[in-house]
């Protein structure tokens, strides 16, 4: 992980340099980012000047480059909002965006740019960002392997004059996806491991809390179950909004087509090939009727018509071809973010889980503090009534304490009397007191 970190992260060394001669022409037969001009000037006029981690379709090779925000909104044809949920300075919900050509993808550590042929991902030293990187660059190896690997078994098999269903249907593979897909599914897949890795590091930590929490009621328990289930809430949150966005992708066929750019790029360039072709024949035309000796019928109006009957052929094809595999491709990315969903949710379920526990917990804490608050009172209650017989016995004591003549004091005994008499109707009174209690149901006896 340090030599792969080393080697993502920018530094003056790594950072790619339009002006440098290995960056040029003779590097390589596909100059990436043709639209970076003058990196260094730019960062000696102050603008604001990104590091960037650049994974490369065709071959999974990943780069570190420096642009400014302008550069990458003319490459991706970006509207400024949609770069404004990647800023690192502010804190954005989790978004997933399918634009003309390119998504944007803003899954918790994850912030990239996916276009047909490559990724922007914004440097970082995390762990996950890093992971993202080797993950996507091992799957497009691997990719490069199988299809090597098949297109030699295709030959193999043509060899012996046999065929198979991927011939057939034109794929190498029944698993492939398009870069995008497996850009985007590496993208969804290092979110959803995130975010149940949070969940699971929050189960670790507050079943045994709670359990300690239950047997001993005390401010330091309390405290520690408070900060918990603060981190509890804004990890559902972000969980929910990851689940809401796929959700909401899998409920919208519009912005799932929408994200097909290999298929978009495709048509794309059929379409100029087509054109130009078009151009030719158009040309080429105009030639021989100049050239060749015309007949009193003319050509011409044949040829209009017969390129005529040619373009709404090939229209009705195009149509017929696009809707067919759009609706494959809705279904891929359907099945893919179906994948997805189930795991999101299950973390979701989860944390629900766990916070029903907690709220269990509550409840049976708030049930035992009851409970002691109950066993007070009833205290209190008969501390009140054993206080009312004494008062009792002060009246009477009081009463013989005043300095008036009697003739009861006159006997040695008479005072004992008055105790054992007071006592026991004090007792009589308590008694009758306890019995109402247990009567009335106020304390249990």
């Amino acid at each position: 992980m340090g030599d792969l970190r080393e080697r993502l992260l920018p530094n003056s060394a790594s950072a790619v340099d339009l002006g440098d001669a290995s960056y040029g022409p003779s590097a390589s037969s596909r100059q990436p980012f043709q639209g970076f001009v003058d990196v260094l000037g730019l960062k000696k006029r102050g603008q604001g000047l990104r590091s960037w981690i650049r994974v490369d379709a065709a071959t999974g090779d990943s780069q570190n480059i420096e642009a400014d925000k302008f550069t990458v909104m003319r490459r991706c044809d970006l509207p400024a909002r949609d770069l404004r949920l990647l800023d690192p300075l502010f804190v954005y919900p989790s978004t997933i965006l399918g634009r003309e050509k390119a998504i944007v993808v803003n899954l918790e550590q994850i912030r990239c740019i996916i276009t047909a042929d490559e990724v922007l991902l914004l440097n970082s030293i995390d762990s996950y960002v890093l992971q993202y990187v080797v993950e996507l660059q091992r799957r497009l190896k691997a990719q490069g392997a199988g299809e090597v690997w098949q297109s030699q078994g295709s030959y193999s098999n043509r060899s012996r004059g046999s065929r198979n269903f991927g011939d057939i249907s034109g794929n190498s593979s029944a698993d492939y996806l398009p870069f995008e897909f497996k850009a985007l599914e590496v993208a969804l897949e290092a979110a959803c491991t995130f975010l149940d890795t949070q969940a699971a590091e929050l189960e670790i930590e507050a079943y045994p809390l709670l359990d300690e929490l239950t047997s001993t009621i005390s401010t330091i328990n309390l405290e520690r179950v408070r900060r918990l289930k603060s981190r509890l809430v804004a990890v559902t949150r972000r969980v929910q909004k990851v689940r809401d966005e796929i959700e909401q992708l899998m409920d919208d066929d519009g912005d799932m087509a929408e994200m097909y750019l290999t298929e978009k790029k495709r048509r794309m360039e059929s379409f100029s090939s087509g054109e130009q072709s078009m151009m030719g024949y158009r040309s080429t035309d105009g030639v021989q009727s100049v050239s060749a000796p015309v007949s009193p019928v003319s050509s011409l109006p044949d040829g209009w018509k017969l390129e005529k009957t040619l373009s709404m052929a090939r229209s009705r094809h195009d149509s017929m071809r696009s809707s067919e595999s759009a609706k494959q491709n809705i279904e891929e990315m359907e099945m893919l973010l179906e994948a997805y969903f189930v795991v999101i949710d299950s973390t979701l379920n989860k944390l629900t889980s766990l916070k029903e526990y907690i709220d269990d917990t509550e409840d049976l804490i708030n049930i035992q503090l009851d409970n002691v608050r109950n066993q007070l009172i009833q205290f209190e209650l008969l501390l009140t009534t054993a206080t009312f017989v004494v008062a009792m016995c002060g009246v009477v004591a009081g009463i013989f304490g005043m300095n008036f003549p009697i003739t009861l004091f006159d006997s040695p005994s008479a005072f004992n009397w008055v105790l054992l008499i007071t006592g026991v109707i004090g007792a009589i009174i308590f008694c009758s007191f306890l019995w109402f209690f247990k009567r009335r149901r106020v304390m249990p006896f």
